[in-house]
Parts: structure tokens; C-alpha cells; sequence
């Protein structure tokens, strides 16, 4: 069970844990190096790695504090061929293993004597088909949310009143840093339920000369939607390639801003008896840190690989949509 504290108790725990860890000379001693996590060693996260109250105690932002000015002014820096890349997947229209709840497109006005036609979406973005973006009001933990607000007192029928994401309408710019972890592996994709540890970001940092820097997102390509094309789809929602348990400390540790994948980030079966999504609960409730969900980091990848370059200009704008848990979007790679 979470054991609550104040914002501020939260907060001194913070920064009594960043000093002992500067003492020692390095951040990354956080990571968690083992590969066996439980749920009890998940509990404790929940209060270790917090991010409750560092930017005060009504703070909806969270880690997109961490995207500053400076950092945007740095990050418009990376931008030297003026290639943009869409990382979005084409919404999925039909039904299918690992899209329940497809798209739907209906058209108006066609056949009629009128100068134009229209349209109308519909779609249930979360879940494991469609590109999306995750608000901090998406998850709880025993009925608490980032920061300590709570799903009793802050989120209803009428939506989310606190931590929506609306939050995030003024936008998204920072570092995106790319781990091509299939291509680390010498294989076109990861094979479903594959779990990425720290040593394999870390072996990609120093194979692709980048490093994750406070700010930036990390998104994380297994190659999902290479292997949907050449076998077809299946329930991504129990077998999925991703980010195992143990990098919950690494993220904290490299003061991530958000981070993304083509599957739903967590390694499904997530290796931890109790605990369904590890990484999901650990970054949007503890850190306050969004996710990016169902990627297509396909041609980004290709990109990457032509210029041998894994770091560009980050953007993307959520729907402004008052209380809403998320968004479908569409976000971009500039090189």
C-alpha cells in the first residue's frame, strides 16, 4: 500500500535523495541494475522517485517543468536539415486484435449540390492502437494522482479538473532522443513481451553517441509496426515489447520530460507479480512524467539512420479539449 505524505514531506525526501546521490558523484546510481523487482520494491518507488511537490504543492505541470526557455531555445539548435518526420501511425480503421475500438471516419454532404463536404471522427484513443498522448489525470494509484490530487475529489462525468490536458496545450518542444533497440539488437523488430533494461538504453546511448539529458523525451522504438506488417497484428495488450520495471530509477534519474514507444511503453508481462504496468504507474503518478503511446517510429528511425543522427526537435500539440485524460496527435521529428 502507498504511504501518503504531504507534499512537502515528499519534497524533502526529494532533495535529500538528489544530495546523497551528487555526494556519490553520479545520478545514474539510482537505476535500479537488477532485473528482479517486485511489487513491494514498485511501492517504494512510488515515494522514492517523486516528483510531488519539487515544483509546489498545486503544480499540474510536472516533469514538463523540466522543458524550459532555455531548453527550447537549445533544442530549436538541433534543427539543421529542415526534415520533419511524422511519428504518428495512421489511425486504424478496422477492428482488429490490437485495435478493439478502431477509428471511425463518416463522411457528410457527399452526393449533394453543395460546394463542400465534411467529415466526422470518432475514436476511443486509449488502449493499444492509436498514437496518443497520456495526461497526469490518466492513472491513479489507490485512488490518488500525481501530485496528490484524488480521482474522488478532482476528477468526474464532467472530466478531469485537475492534471487534463489542457494543461499541455501552449505545446510541446524539447529534445526527442531516439533508442532504436531492435536495431541494437541486429533484428528488424522485438519480439512480443521482450523486456528493455537499463544496459540496453545505456548500450545504445554509447553506440549512437547521444545521451538523455534532463528535458528531453525519451522515445523507444522495438519495431512494433515492422512486425505488424509482416505477420500481422495480435494483442499488444498482453504481449508487448517495452520498458521493464527496473528502469523506472534510470528515468528519474535522467530527469526525462516524457517518454514514448511504438507499443504502450511497459514490457507486457511486465515480470512484476501484482503490478500490470509498472512503468505507467510509476511515471505518471509518481514522477509526473506523460507518455506517448502506439508511436510509428518507423520512418523517424530510417531518418536517424540516414543522417546517423538519434537527437532532433521534439513537437506536438494535444487536442485542447477541458478535462480531458488525453489526446490523439500527431508528433513530429524535425532534423
Amino acid at each position: 500500500m502507498i504511504r501518503l505524505r504531504t507534499r512537502s514531506m515528499v519534497g524533502a525526501v526529494l532533495a535529500l535523495g538528489i544530495v546523497m546521490v551528487l555526494g556519490q558523484g553520479r545520478l545514474d546510481v539510482l537505476a535500479q541494475t537488477s532485473h528482479d523487482v517486485s511489487q513491494a520494491m514498485v511501492e517504494g518507488w512510488m515515494t522514492e522517485l517523486s516528483n510531488w511537490g519539487r515544483w509546489g504543492d498545486d503544480d499540474q505541470l510536472g516533469a514538463l517543468n523540466l522543458i524550459t526557455p532555455d531548453k527550447r531555445k537549445q533544442t530549436a539548435g538541433l534543427v539543421r536539415e529542415g526534415i520533419s518526420v511524422s511519428m504518428s501511425h495512421n489511425y486504424l480503421t478496422e477492428r482488429a486484435a490490437d485495435a478493439t475500438s478502431p477509428f471511425e471516419h463518416e463522411m457528410t454532404g457527399v452526393g449533394r449540390a453543395r460546394a463542400f463536404v465534411g467529415d466526422r471522427y470518432s475514436i476511443a484513443y486509449h488502449g493499444y492502437a492509436h498514437s496518443h498522448m497520456d495526461s497526469l489525470c490518466h492513472m491513479a494509484y489507490e485512488g490518488v494522482m500525481y501530485n496528490g490530487f484524488t480521482r474522488a475529489n478532482d476528477v468526474s462525468e464532467a472530466g478531469c479538473g485537475k492534471l487534463a490536458i489542457l494543461d499541455a496545450k501552449q505545446g510541446i518542444m524539447t529534445k526527442g532522443v531516439l533508442m532504436d533497440i531492435a536495431r541494437l539488437k541486429g533484428v528488424d523488430y522485438l519480439e512480443p513481451g521482450t523486456p528493455i533494461y537499463v544496459e540496453d538504453l545505456e548500450a545504445w546511448e554509447r553506440q549512437a553517441g547521444v545521451r538523455v539529458e534532463p528535458g528531453d523525451i525519451l522515445l523507444v522504438r522495438a519495431g512494433r509496426w515492422a512486425r505488424r506488417a509482416e505477420v500481422g497484428p495480435w494483442a499488444t495488450g498482453r504481449e508487448a515489447a517495452g520498458l521493464h520495471a527496473s528502469v523506472g530509477p534510470w528515468l528519474k534519474a535522467r530527469d526525462v520530460a516524457m517518454i514514448g514507444s511504438d507499443y504502450t511503453n511497459d514490457a507486457l508481462p511486465s515480470g512484476v507479480d501484482g503490478v500490470s504496468q509498472p512503468i505507467h504507474q510509476l511515471v505518471l503518478v509518481a514522477m509526473g512524467v506523460r507518455i506517448f503511446d502506439n508511436l510509428d517510429l518507423e520512418a523517424v528511425a530510417e531518418e536517424a539512420a540516414r543522417q546517423n543522427r538519434w537527437e532532433f526537435m521534439l513537437t506536438a500539440a494535444p487536442l485542447a479539449v477541458t478535462g480531458g485524460t488525453g489526446s490523439p496527435l500527431n508528433p513530429i521529428a524535425t532534423f
